[in-house]
């Protein structure tokens, strides 16, 4: 248990505009990282081992990526009990994201509303800080896992996105224990019609081709993520699941755990803080908000993709009962991120001590 309670935090923090709070908050962790320090924030790792896409995770609680766009807070994340952390996104190059103010909290509804555009010190940086954390080098006996989420520059020009993703799965592919190409995010012009039918299967397909030819050359074959969003009907789902399918399976059609889905990201949805302070705030929603919706796509996932395909559930966990529906939703881990600002590391041991209550 840490040493500190968030709650005593929590005041000062958010006395701050949002993204000030989070860029301190970041730059305090990865100084105390690996320091006796850590005990003022750090949470003891439940104990609730699985295997998903071949990947053996201490427990089922992850963070989503986003929150750690450099990846220079690895070990500081770690310390809070995750039994997985994702970092990123990165781009190809460095890049400053949309123009400031452009993080808001709407703490009635436990939400958030972003659109900071994949701001990011580019790839270089991103792996080398990396290579720095020293959970990597501890993996075998630690366990913890390592998500590297990858997307592309604004700058880019969509038909040109799959040179920028194939550019990250070059670099981060060493590095990984598996990776997220983020086709969902609100906040990159045209992004998300990455998830339209012909434009995934051309992503899908080139990503699958480049990760053959990076899995011969180092031996190993790591799995690949897709990040989706929650603003999807139900055909769009079912395209998604059949393309996912093609790429994701082994000759009898049986998942092979070379590819998985994350749903979800944020959403473009207002229904749920309609006249709250900055409801009406250009960006992805997030928090409380999403739950549902998110929920809503994985059991649509899960039933067209059958009982053993990999999904990581993520939106709208703020307690441990919320982590539990991501479960049995149909997810086989969970992630946060949103709650953690809202509730502290000690949401990682709730969450993770609720979903091995529940099974």
């Amino acid at each position: 248990m840490s040493l500190l309670p968030y709650a005593l935090a929590r005041p000062v923090l958010f006395g701050m505009d949002p993204e000030t709070a989070h860029e301190r908050t970041l730059e305090t962790l990865a100084r105390v990282q690996n320091t006796p320090l850590t005990c003022l924030y750090g949470e003891r790792r439940v104990n609730d081992p699985a295997t998903v896409a071949g990947l053996r995770f201490p427990n089922r609680v992850g963070l989503a990526a986003g929150l750690d766009k450099n990846a220079r807070c690895i070990d500081g994340l770690a310390a809070m009990g995750f039994g997985f952390i994702e970092v990123g996104t990165v781009t190809p190059l460095g890049q400053p994201g949309n123009p400031k103010p452009r993080m808001f909290r709407l703490p009635q509804a436990h939400a958030l509303i972003n659109r900071l555009g994949f701001n990011n010190d580019g790839l270089e940086s991103f792996i080398a800080h990396v290579q720095q954390a020293r959970c990597r080098r501890e993996s075998a006996a630690d366990g913890i896992r390592l998500g590297l989420n990858i997307g592309k520059n604004a700058s880019t020009p969509i038909e040109r996105a799959i040179d920028d993703y194939l550019v990250c799965l070059n670099g981060v592919y060493p590095h990984a224990d598996y990776v997220t190409v983020n086709i969902s995010s609100p906040n990159t012009q045209n992004l998300r019609s990455l998830q339209s039918d012909q434009a995934l299967d051309a992503l899908l397909g080139a990503v699958a081709e480049r990760r053959e030819q990076l899995a011969q050359r180092s031996g190993r074959r790591i799995p690949v993520f897709l990040k989706i969003a929650p603003d999807l009907d139900e055909t769009q789902v079912g395209l998604i699941a059949a393309t996912l399918l093609r790429y994701g399976a082994d000759s009898s059609g049986q998942p092979d755990n070379s590819l998985g889905v994350i749903a979800t990201n944020t959403t473009l949805s207002r229904e749920a803080v309609k006249g709250l302070p900055h409801a009406e705030e250009t960006g992805g929603l997030s928090g409380t908000p999403v739950l549902e919706a998110s929920n809503r796509v994985i059991r649509a996932l899960r039933q067209a993709l059958g009982p053993a395909f990999p999904i990581i559930g993520v939106g709208g966990v703020l307690s441990g009962a919320d982590a539990v529906s991501k479960i049995t939703a149909g997810a086989d881990l969970v992630q946060i991120y949103t709650g953690l600002i809202y509730r502290g590391p000690s949401l990682v041991r709730e969450a993770a001590e609720a979903v091995k209550a529940a099974r």
